[in-house]
């Protein structure tokens, strides 16, 4: 499919209003899970690490499954997908109200909404960044607050469902509005070139000189069909006819019986499917060489590297909170009376306000992106630190205030990545990073949890997730750090079709 230039505007204004509905309907359970959290808790009087397993992989394994959900958008379109993902989000969400104990809730609440999750927000920032670029920033910002407000109103609005209705009414309730994603995803029109025709059927002669593996000359026709005849002689002896002879005989009045041209025109349609079959398979093959050689090559890149280690120790360490926040508040023993906000509302609406305002900055040439995001590992680091030293409600509603908005770095990220492969791996790129960022979703929380069962108190698990993220974001920063940039113009020539990030800001 050939794109034309992103238009920066027009249609793609609708794809980000779409894209904006289309995150908070399936995001805002997942995210505002810690409300349900604490009354499977006391519905299934399972230990906090193994309940924690339900959130964290509703989260975690849409990213876990980002490498199929790009091949799924790339090779579907964004729409087919949002439209299917729709479904699962919204019948994994009824399905959970059924749920007879925690393991069903792995199924129908972790990975059927997680995976629906995961190929939304897939589809969403392809799309965008398709309809984007000047603009892209700014864009992403927008769509991506939409699973903010989402965790904003969704915490709030599931509490009172469940006061309403309990656990299981909330969950039907929660899932039939999950199914306007369907109306949001028709609405997301691929950007074709307007002048593209569709594409011919493929022919052996259609198929390019690049794809083949080997290089052999082709053979003609005749000694094609001589392959053929002899290749069925050889198939006859080794069958152990009875006679040669009377085989060939046989043959040939069967042969004489046929007219010469019909036999000829068989034969030669015979070796053009044989050949584009043969054409095919080098294709797909090389095709399967180059998927892995642009790995090898998006790795050997020193900030996309420390990317992945970056993505990964953050979403262990940071995303606990926004999951176990209103239990750390009841283990501290804070008075429900004193709660003017649920603690995730607070996350929920300040993360909203960081994407919108990271996106935004994020389009300023004098600001450089991955500066910017190493900057808000290492500050959140600090405030998980700074946990375990909060014990009354105003300073856990600052610090939800202070790790909400730092998680709003989630706007940048596409960008980030953006910058660093090339708008054209972008999907490829993205689905790695985005895999180790579900692998720390899935494991963050259960980590967390298990540290309480052991130790009865979260201080030291937000100890650990603090150091998570600390580390992640300085590795980060000394692989961004200006030097590299020398080493690399020295080293040999990148292969083509490699991005470099250049971690100087434009003067």
């Amino acid at each position: 499919m050939v794109f034309r230039k992103p238009p920066d505007g027009g249609w793609g204004w609708v794809i980000v209003v779409v894209s904006f509905f289309t995150q908070f309907l399936c995001y805002g359970s997942p995210l505002a899970v810690g409300v349900l959290y604490v009354e499977w808790l006391d519905a299934f009087g399972e230990g906090k690490g193994k309940t924690a397993w339900v959130g964290s992989l509703a989260n975690g394994i849409g990213l876990l499954a980002s490498p199929v959900c790009s091949i799924c958008v790339s090779s579907f379109g964004a729409r087919p997908v949002a439209i299917f993902s729709g479904f699962m989000v919204a019948g994994g969400l009824m399905m959970s109200s059924f749920a007879p104990n925690i393991y069903f809730l792995y199924i129908s609440y972790g990975i059927v909404v997680g995976l629906g999750c995961g190929l939304l927000y897939t589809a969403t920032v392809t799309i965008t960044c398709q309809y984007f670029d000047k603009r892209r920033g700014l864009a992403l910002g927008l769509i991506s607050t939409g699973s903010s407000v989402g965790l904003f109103i969704y915490a709030a609005l599931q509490r009172e469902l469940i006061d309403l209705y309990g656990l299981d009414g909330c969950l039907l309730i929660v899932g039939a509005l999950s199914l306007n994603i369907l109306a949001c995803g028709s609405l997301m029109r691929p950007l074709e070139s307007s002048d593209s025709t569709p594409p011919e059927k493929t022919r052996v002669d259609k198929v390019p000189d690049q794809y083949s593996v080997y290089h052999e000359k082709e053979k003609t026709v005749e000694e094609n069909i001589s392959i053929l005849e002899k290749g069925y002689i050889d198939e006859k002896c080794a069958n152990n006819m009875p006679d040669y002879k009377q085989d060939s005989i046989l043959n040939k009045n069967v042969l004489s019986s046929i007219n010469v041209n019909e036999k000829d025109t068989y034969k030669k349609k015979v070796v053009e499917q044989t050949n584009f079959c043969k054409q095919l398979a080098k294709r797909k093959w090389q095709l399967y060489l180059n998927y892995w050689e642009e790995t090898v090559v998006l790795f050997k890149n020193k900030v996309f590297s420390a990317l992945f280690v970056a993505i990964l120790l953050f979403d262990i360490g940071g995303f606990p909170p926004s999951l176990l926040m209103e239990d750390v508040a009841r283990s501290a023993n804070i008075n429900e009376d004193d709660y003017r906000m649920p603690l995730i509302s607070i996350i929920g609406i300040m993360t909203a306000i960081g994407k919108l305002t990271l996106g935004i900055l994020a389009d300023f040439k004098w600001v450089n992106t991955l500066y910017l995001y190493v900057t808000t590992l290492l500050m959140t680091g600090a405030a998980l630190f700074a946990i375990p030293f909060a014990k009354s409600y105003l300073t856990l509603a600052m610090l939800s205030a202070i790790l909400g908005f730092l998680t709003g770095n989630w706007s940048i990220f596409p960008y980030v990545t953006t910058k660093t492969v090339g708008i054209e791996k972008l999907t490829h790129a993205y689905g790695i990073l985005m895999f180790f960022a579900g692998l720390g979703n899935s494991l963050g929380p259960p980590i967390v949890g298990w540290f309480y069962d052991w130790t009865q108190e979260y201080d030291t698990a937000f100890y650990f997730s603090g150091f998570c993220v600390l580390l992640g974001g300085f590795l980060l920063l000394l692989a961004a750090l200006p030097c590299w940039n020398a080493c690399t113009n020295q080293s040999s020539k990148l292969p083509p079709n490699a991005y470099s990030y250049k971690v100087a800001s434009s003067a």
